[in-house]
């Protein structure tokens, strides 16, 4: 067999094949580092590989199996790490400067649980600095491009998280999403991306960006996988006060299960301005094949999630301005130099952070700021509760809201860097669903112009089954959610 066949495999089949002894962990690691060694560095997906650090790991797996331990589903998967996830004696920079060199003296909860099961990591993915992004354009190191479109961006603020799993450099990889960093990416380079319910999935070790926001989400080709990389990592864990016992493991087979006699929502009032028609039209072919396949399909509204851009440029800046406070030159990281203590804070902060955190974090210093707390504060986060409201109403009506991920398909390389509005707009349709503290599943949903474009569920707390179970429907039916994008396809060649 081709090597080259592995890297197309899902997750699934590699992990099956890896546990019953058919090939080895390392045969799986060197055919994709073998990938990334032809596709990474055009694509800027990696901030930080280790190929002699991935095949000690590969082997470590092997040498577990070959002891008779079960290791399960994701035994010897190639998994990418977004770069604000803590690793054990590996740089995780957060794609910033202050951080550069850093390396954490212990292991995210996430990253414990996906040794534990035996996933191999394949390095640190790039993102927009500290995840404050959309294009994965405010990464310090260099940008991200999109594996189906060179000029055009893969999505942020886990762009190198999608597009290494398009790219088939990886099988699956982890991102974070504060206000669609893991779905709108996902969109981007078409592939899947799960924001879990808030609490499902602990943010121990994830570098905080806001806290009340930040969530942990798997990315990969196909739903199944996405569930599997969601099992390895859900759960409760005591260091993280607000992860939940409620979250558990999906089954699989409850994903074949169709979507006969399920209600999906379609907020009409929300998406009937300023989005690309072809994304409309493919709102709508989404919507007839899951209505064929015996769902029904009925309009819901989302009245307070107009205002969900001002709420969360008040709520995220103002977290940001809280925890970014450490990086000061003191204790980690990048120093400056400085004749005084109080010049080399602002000397630290200024050549360390970068254009778009220094703007969050003087927006979010404003808003807590004495005298403007009520105003911009306190007001937008009693809109926060009208839009949780707002979901749940919708949601006691349907069993899922169906939407697109973003208004547009990927844009151009530089073409909203100066324009951050432009930018923060592009996440009009993802950020309702962080702010309500929702799961919500961005799914391939076909292409415009030759570029990936994708749909998005919300549901209720802790019903990502109910999402995956829908997004399954939808791939057994449109036949074109494994195509594969010319970089890859050359990296075969």
């Amino acid at each position: 067999m081709n090597p080259e066949a592995l890297t197309q495999e899902t997750a699934e089949s590699i992990g099956r094949s890896v546990e019953r002894k058919e090939r080895s962990a390392v045969e799986v690691a060197k055919t994709f580092l073998e990938r990334a060694d032809r596709t990474a560095a055009r694509l800027g997906t990696y901030l930080h590989r280790d190929p002699a650090r991935t095949l000690a790991a590969a082997a470590e797996v092997d040498a577990r199996i070959a002891k008779g331990e079960t290791l399960g589903p994701l035994a010897g998967v190639p998994v990418a790490l977004k770069d604000n996830l803590c690793t054990r004696g590996v740089p995780t920079t957060c794609g910033s400067k202050i951080l550069q060199g850093y390396k954490p003296p212990y292991d995210a909860h996430v990253v414990e649980r996906l040794r534990a099961a035996g996933a191999v990591s394949t390095g640190k993915t790039n993102c927009d600095e500290f995840a404050m992004g959309s294009s994965t354009e405010n990464s310090a190191y260099m940008p991200t491009r999109n594996p189906w479109d060179l000029e055009r961006v893969p999505g942020g603020s886990s762009g190198g998280s999608a597009a290494t799993v398009a790219a088939l450099e990886a099988a699956v990889s982890l991102g974070s999403d504060t206000g669609g960093s893991v779905r709108q990416p996902a969109a981007f380079c078409g592939v899947y991306g799960l924001k879990p319910t808030y609490g499902a999935v602990s943010r121990y070790g994830l570098v905080a960006f806001a806290s009340s926001l930040d969530q942990i989400g798997p990315i990969a080709r196909t739903a199944r996988d996405t569930a599997l990389l969601y099992n390895a990592i859900c759960g409760q864990d005591p260091r993280d006060m607000t992860s939940r016992s409620e979250a558990k493991p999906i089954a699989l087979e409850s994903l074949e299960k169709g979507v006969a006699g399920m209600k999906l929502g379609i907020p009409r009032d929300l998406i009937a301005e300023g989005v690309d028609p072809e994304i409309l039209a493919s709102l709508d072919r989404v919507a007839k094949t899951l209505a064929a396949e015996g769902a029904e399909i009925l309009d819901v509204t989302l009245p307070h999630a107009k205002y969900s851009i001002a709420t969360y440029y008040m709520i995220a800046p103002a977290e940001a301005s809280s925890n970014l406070a450490r990086y000061d030159g003191v204790r980690y990281g990048f120093r400056a130099k400085s004749e005084d203590l109080r010049s080399m804070y602002a000397a630290t902060r200024g050549q360390g952070f970068g254009r778009e955190v220094r703007r969050r974090i003087l927006l979010g210093t404003y808003a807590l700021s004495a005298g403007y707390y009520d105003a911009y504060y306190l007001r937008a986060m009693k809109v926060r509760t009208l839009i949780r409201r707002d979901f749940s109403d919708a949601l006691a009506r349907a069993d899922a809201v169906l939407l697109p991920v973003t208004p547009t398909p990927p844009f151009k390389l530089g073409e909203k860097v100066d324009d951050p509005l432009s930018m923060y707009l592009n996440d009009i349709f993802s950020i309702p669903a962080s702010l309500a503290g929702a799961p919500a599943l961005s799914f391939p949903s076909g292409f415009v112009r030759g570029l990936p474009i994708g749909m998005q569920l919300v549901g209720r707390p802790f019903e990502e089954e109910t999402l995956l179970r829908v997004a399954r429907t939808w791939e057994a039916r449109s036949g074109d959610t494994l195509r594969v994008p010319a970089v890859a396809a050359e990296g075969n060649a």
